[in-house]
């Protein structure tokens, strides 16, 4: 069986096989995470972003392989989690727009494809590290282009995409030592692996197993997430900017001569026009998606820098009115406030805490569970502010927290406080009259200030950094460094703080997490106060999940 062009109908299903085997392999990649606690997310996090993009492109009967693309990749965008799915998203976006304007595509197609999706993530990551998805990416890319040199088939070409992927995965370890020290291949690369083998699993025909109960659990969970609509909660007159317009400017060389493109000035002059508003940019096209009063406008706006495609306008006052009618008008909205400030918890107490210190919106989420894009761009929106702060306290949620605050359409930054500690200090140096950038900044310098510890408990047997560490045992972790295990909570607590306390030290908070009982914090109190005279203790009930404790310390 040879196939010569790949159409719309054809990449459809390789999205949605991709997808499937992705969400049956999920806890395997899971579990390939290098620390072994239990947050390892990777799996989690790329699957329900893969099913996002899944579920638009069930939305569409195309037989056009740029439509469907484009909108796996937008599915991607909005809802991609943590930063394997933020990459993933940028992979797709990439092989997106490589593939802009085709109906059908050839082998070449598709490795230029591949190849535009590798160079797009790699621009998107600060510091790329090799021996990720990204490395995986970009090694099955390389061998697309020189395959697509001479083989026209495209299911051959995709053949040789997931024998190299299944061969750069395993070379990951020589790259990444922690890997090799651990005795795991990268998993972002796995999952990566996973989606491509669904992908040639549906050009050839073969059919992967039938949904399965966690599947449909899973595709639940995004659906409702993306499913919550305002029509029953406004009149259809009260919609101020009727129509919702999307379009793409090809960027043209005289034109930028006469009007040099900003994306952040653009997106400002738009966002005098409209609402909903979406700008994406490389350094061939922009992407535009806008809710405006006057689509003509906005048309002419983006025309200033190059020859508009892929246009689209539909009215959003008749399509409200087919879907639930005219209804009685309600509130205006409230006055935007100066500053909102949305960050991101796990536990009832952590979430009460950080409402008590100021915090607008508080996401609950974080350890296996990181918010989407798109449920932090809905919590900008719900800060109803004109300038928003986000601290995601998770490494994980960074990428996401950028991406989201980078389609806001208010004044937004992301202070990338990666643990609640450094979210907790950030917090306390917010200044109400300060201009955003100030803030930020003075944020981000009390976040570095902080020291925090965790304890929790291993899920398998390792070795990392020359500690043998037993499934079952608990970890010390400072820093992100495992410093300790042992059988024993409270000796471990106790080693963990022996490493992280030092003379200069003040201050210590202790965030007691929902296994954790008063007893053993009384006695984790004791010993402070009898090895650490001089250190002010406080303690707070955090109710936080898989960390029994969480300790602050500067």
């Amino acid at each position: 069986m040879t196939l010569q062009t790949l159409d719309g109908v054809d990449f459809s299903k390789m999205v949605l096989s991709g997808a499937h085997h992705l969400t049956n392999n999920a806890q395997k990649i899971d579990a390939l995470n290098v620390f072994p606690v239990p947050d390892g997310d990777t799996g989690t996090n790329m699957n329900l972003s893969m099913t996002s993009g899944s579920n638009e492109v069930k939305k569409l009967d195309s037989n056009n392989v740029a439509e469907v693309t484009n909108a796996f990749a937008k599915g991607l965008l909005m809802g991609a989690r943590g930063n394997s799915g933020v990459i993933l998203s940028q992979l797709f976006r990439g092989f997106s727009r490589g593939l802009e304007n085709k109906k059908d595509a050839t082998s070449k197609d598709l490795a230029n494809a591949f190849d535009n999706g590798v160079k797009t993530a790699y621009k998107a990551v600060m510091k790329p590290v090799e021996g990720t998805i990204l490395t995986v990416a970009k090694d099955a890319a390389q061998v697309a282009m020189d395959t697509a040199k001479t083989e026209k088939d495209v299911i051959a070409l995709m053949e040789k995409v997931v024998k190299e992927a299944k061969a750069s995965l395993k070379r990951t370890p020589d790259l990444l030592p922690v890997l090799k020290e651990v005795g795991v291949v990268d998993s972002g690369g796995q999952g990566l692996l996973t989606i491509y083998e669904g992908f040639l699993a549906a050009l050839k025909g073969e059919e992967l197993p039938e949904q399965t109960a966690d599947e449909a659990e899973m595709e639940e969970m995004v659906n409702a997430e993306h499913h919550k609509i305002a029509q029953d909660f406004m009149d259809t007159s009260e919609i101020e900017f009727g129509y919702c317009t999307e379009f793409m400017v090809k960027f043209e060389e005289d034109k930028l001569n006469e009007n040099p493109f900003d994306e952040q000035v653009f997106r400002n002059e738009l966002s005098e026009h409209g609402d909903s508003l979406l700008v994406v940019s490389d350094d061939e096209i922009v992407k535009v998606h806008v809710h405006a009063e006057y689509p003509g406008t906005v048309l002419t706006l983006g025309q200033r820098f190059g020859s508009l495609i892929n246009m689209k306008i539909e009215n959003m006052r008749e399509q409200h009115t087919a879907i639930v009618g005219d209804k009685e008008a309600k509130p205006v909205p409230k006055e935007q406030a100066e500053y909102g400030i949305v960050t991101v918890v796990m536990g009832s107490g952590l979430k009460t805490l950080f409402e008590s210190l100021g915090a607008s919106v508080v996401i609950e989420g974080g350890q296996t569970m990181n918010p989407s894009t798109q449920d932090i761009a809905d919590a900008i929106e719900e800060a109803n502010a004109k300038n928003v702060i986000i601290l995601p306290n998770n490494k994980n949620i960074v990428m996401a927290a950028e991406q989201a605050a980078e389609l806001a359409e208010v004044a937004a930054a992301v202070v990338p406080t990666k643990t609640i500690p450094q979210g907790i200090s950030a917090l306390l140096a917010f200044h109400p009259e300060a201009e955003l950038a100030e803030n930020s900044e003075a944020m981000k310098d009390a976040s570095k200030q902080v020291k925090t510890g965790q304890v929790t408990y291993a899920v398998r047997d390792t070795q990392i950094d020359g500690i043998t560490i037993e499934k079952g045992h608990f970890m010390g972790i400072a820093d992100g460094e495992i410093k300790g295990s042992n059988q024993d909570k409270i000796e471990t607590v106790k080693q963990l703080l022996n490493e992280m306390i030092t003379e200069d030290d003040e201050i210590l908070t202790i965030l007691k997490g929902e296994d954790a009982t008063d007893k053993e914090a009384e006695e984790i109190e004791k010993f402070l106060e009898d090895t650490y005279e001089d250190i002010e203790i406080e303690v707070h009930d955090g109710k936080q999940p898989i960390y029994s404790f969480i300790f602050s310390v500067e």
